[in-house]
């Protein structure tokens, strides 16, 4: 079957579960914490069941120094502790110790079609002219990617606009494994995408996302910059000499200004609108100011608890290993029963 099959699905039957998982990469940024971190501490706190991932796996899609690797998926559990997610509440766990994502990355490997797999932007973008020579696991990302969300049967996913293609081949797996043996097995996932700092882009240019690869370290605030860094990023980020307008309407062409604004509303919890209202006719003299009290307000905490977590690895080990061993219980018994529906026998179950 060459193309998705479009058939509509119910989640009714499904316990309400959100899944969601960061790259380890290092070097995590505002638009990290405001896109993803903040967003899965309010779903959390809505009493939602949440699991939430450092999906390792997926980062060795392209090479990593198993070291590096290590520390920076400690450092990604840390910020995550440290932004208010309670690994008694969520379950927070590293993407490899639980087999049960490589086992069904491979069902769908086989379920999924290779003209989706070539329709993804992300593959074009990250491969480039040199698609010959990138891993096949870069190519077949959104099959694991999939595979995470599925296992633990998840409904809803908070993603950023840069996955939703993602999500929405998630969906399709889905569809077609439903299809092809007769089934109501998987949920057809619901993304959450909201917020006003879903994207958050960088200090420098407007018009592009904030990221950690940027060669200019002034385009972002950095997880672990301290309170005086984080100031003086935000008093030198690039903006035009106009005053801020009494409506929306009037950021539509000023990318910086825009920015600027809808980070100072997700740290505030404000809609944009509401911001415009209080700061309408201010100078950047005025708003920036404001807003570097803000971020530091918000920031300076999570950086601090985070290298208090750091110096204790062992103990991120033990939370990540109690994570593991909670995400097991609940997606071995999915994958178990996704053998015995494609045919495959099990006389040497777990």
């Amino acid at each position: 079957m060459s193309e998705p099959v479009q058939t509509p699905q119910t989640n009714a039957a499904f316990r309400p579960r959100i899944f969601s998982g960061i790259q380890p990469s290092g070097g995590l940024t505002l638009g990290n914490y405001l896109g993803a971190l903040k967003r899965f501490v309010e779903k959390q706190d809505e009493g939602i069941e949440t699991i939430y991932c450092l999906v390792d796996m997926h980062a060795i899609t392209v090479w990593q120094d198993p070291d590096k690797l290590r520390q920076q998926t400690r450092e990604g559990a840390a910020a995550f502790i440290a932004a208010g997610i309670d690994p008694a509440r969520s379950i927070l766990f590293n993407q490899s110790q639980v087999t049960a994502h490589a086992e069904l990355g491979w069902i769908f490997n086989c379920v999924a079609r290779m003209g989706w797999m070539s329709r993804m932007t992300q593959f074009k973008d990250k491969a480039g002219k040199n698609s010959e020579n990138v891993s096949l696991g870069l190519f077949a990302y959104p099959a694991l990617m999939a595979a995470d969300i599925l296992a633990y049967h998840a409904t809803m996913v908070p993603v950023g606009e840069d996955q939703k293609q993602h999500l929405e081949l998630t969906r399709d797996i889905a569809i077609k494994f439903n299809n092809d043996f007769g089934v109501d097995f998987f949920p057809v996932v619901k993304p959450i995408i909201e917020g006003a700092a879903t994207r958050v882009m960088s200090l420098r240019d407007g018009t592009k996302k904030m990221s950690k690869s940027d060669p200019s370290d002034q385009s972002r605030i950095n997880l672990t910059d301290d309170a005086d860094t984080i100031s003086k990023k935000i008093r030198k980020a690039k903006t035009d000499p106009e005053p801020l307008p009494d409506t929306l309407e009037g950021l539509k062409d000023r990318p910086e200004a825009r920015n600027l604004v809808n980070i100072y509303a997700a740290l505030a919890g404000h809609s944009a609108e509401q911001v415009i209202a209080d700061f309408a006719g201010a100078q950047f003299g005025t708003f920036k100011p404001a807003l570097a009290d803000l971020a530091v307000a918000k920031l300076e905490p999570i950086t601090t608890e985070m290298n208090r977590l750091m110096k204790d690895p062992a103990e991120i080990d033990r939370i990540l290993g109690e994570g593991a061993d909670r995400a097991e219980a609940i997606a071995r018994p999915i994958v178990d029963q996704v053998y015995d529906i494609v045919g495959m026998i099990r006389s040497r179950r777990r």
